[in-house]
């Protein structure tokens, strides 16, 4: 079975969309950037809020990946 960290996932798509070039961002795609990191840090604190959020990203991926089984 394969895993996958979702805080790591998420750094990576981050990373990936931080590594374009400046000029080609509109001001919604650098929206879209901030709620991406806010997100990361969500799930990398140590947080009640955190921990939730994890738990609800768990829950829906187990659902999603038992409903294609």
């Amino acid at each position: 079975m394969l895993t996958i960290n979702m805080a790591v996932l998420l750094a990576l798509v981050v990373v990936l969309r931080l590594r374009r070039r400046v000029e080609a961002r509109s001001r919604s795609d650098e929206k879209l950037t901030v709620v991406l990191v806010l997100l990361l840090g969500l799930l990398l604190a140590p947080t009640d809020l955190g921990q939730g959020l994890v738990r609800v990203l768990r829950e829906l991926v187990e659902s999603v990946s038992s409903v294609q089984m």
